[in-house]
């Protein structure tokens, strides 16, 4: 199956089943392994795209779902395809909406040919098929698209994950075909990033077989990268550990493994652990936009009282433009009155804490100390709100 001219990975080291790379892509390199900032609709909440890179963000996430709906993918490939749109001249990734239409429940129908939803900003009928996910995501123009897969809920039967692998594999093929035919320029479809490159999504719920089964028949179609999918949908953190960690075997050795929609920071170092190069959430920006903020031993509810006249930074240990500059006591005072600051200055932090860790465990593979990074950092972080 042809590659994309536009992409390479490479792993450059190795330290137990963690893997630090280098992803070549049609706007520049990143460094594996990478957590993405999550920009739904062309847009990192409250963070502009200037703080991003010198906080070190290196490559960004959009919703396809999102953006056909509005502004529409059309616009924003008359407006020079998603970097030029949004300002941004560093790698992008967008995923298939697939999730996103999945979880309007009852406004959404599954056939083979597609899903079939209402919009939840109009109520307008649309239809949503392997091949105009692939349509709408070049003409966005990310450097990587995802196919459009079914995302099955937790827990699901082993029938039910059964019936949802073997429609995405289809759906896949049908996805891969549509995303050759464009870029060898047989359609009317132009992309806004030449060359961009597609991935493919292993589904098959907790289910060890089933991800196996998944597994090769997405590789038998054949894409520049893997995800997992499915996840971080209700299973208890270890099912998810053990699910990843009983996946990636089943992966191409040679290229990239993304790890869709998580998660907390011990998710990462966990997941890279076991293999995963790529990473995604919410939780980072959502989390702080509601006041909480993450430090090296847990995260922190700025808007406790506590925090009214405190003069120390979020975390004394941190380097982010938000800790070098203000308090905590400002940044209650900013979160408690609603002031836009407040969000703006939280997601910075949270953010940087989230590429600061990807960063340590990228050194710590290359200097072959990856697991005393993983036992510090465990021995350090919890997960249950600060007290102090």
């Amino acid at each position: 199956m042809p590659m994309s001219a536009g992409f390479a990975f490479r792993v450059t080291h190795r330290d137990g089943l963690a893997r630090r790379g280098v992803l070549d892509t049609p706007h520049g390199p990143v460094q594996t392994p990478v957590f993405m900032p999550v920009g739904t609709r062309a847009t990192v909440k409250g963070v502009l795209p200037r703080d991003l890179a010198e906080m070190g963000a290196r490559i960004v996430l959009g919703n396809t779902y999102h953006l056909y709906l509005r502004p529409g993918d059309a616009l924003v490939a008359r407006h020079g395809g998603l970097h030029r749109f949004m300002g941004w001249d560093g790698p992008t990734l967008t995923d298939s909406g697939g999730y996103q239409v999945f979880s309007l429940g009852d406004r959404c129908r599954l056939s083979e040919e597609g899903a079939e939803f209402r919009s939840h900003l109009d109520g307008s009928k649309h239809l949503l098929t392997p091949e105009s996910a692939a349509d709408i995501q070049s003409r966005l123009g990310a450097d990587i698209a995802m196919v459009l897969d079914e995302c099955t809920a937790f827990p699901a039967t082993p029938d039910v994950a059964a019936r949802s692998l073997e429609r995405t594999a289809r759906w896949a093929a049908r996805a891969r075909a549509r995303h050759l035919a464009i870029a060898a320029g047989e359609t009317d479809v132009i992309p806004s990033t030449p060359g961009q490159a597609q991935f493919g999504i292993v589904q098959g719920g907790v289910h060890e077989d089933l991800r196996r089964v998944s597994a090769e028949a997405t590789i038998a179609v054949g894409f520049e990268g893997y995800a997992i999918g499915g996840l971080s949908v209700g299973e208890p953190v270890d099912v998810m550990y053990d699910i990843v960690g009983r996946t990636t075997p089943h992966l191409p050795a040679d290229q990239p493994r993304y790890l869709m929609g998580t998660g907390m920071p011990d998710d990462l170092v966990e997941s890279v652990a076991r293999g995963i190069d790529m990473f995604d959430c919410v939780l980072p920006t959502r989390n702080a936009r509601n006041g909480q903020l993450l430090t090296r031993v847990g995260p922190l509810n700025i808007r406790n009282a506590r925090y009214a006249d405190d003069p120390a930074p979020v975390d004394d240990t941190c380097r982010c433009y938000t800790c070098r500059h203000f308090s905590r006591a400002y940044l209650r005072h900013l979160v408690s009155t609603g002031e836009m600051l407040g969000a703006t200055l939280a997601s910075m932090h949270n953010l940087f804490f989230y590429l600061d860790i990807m960063e340590a465990m990228r050194k710590a593979i290359e200097f072959g100390s990856f697991e005393e990074f993983r036992q510090n950092f465990h021995r350090t972080f919890s997960r249950q709100p600060l007290t102090r």
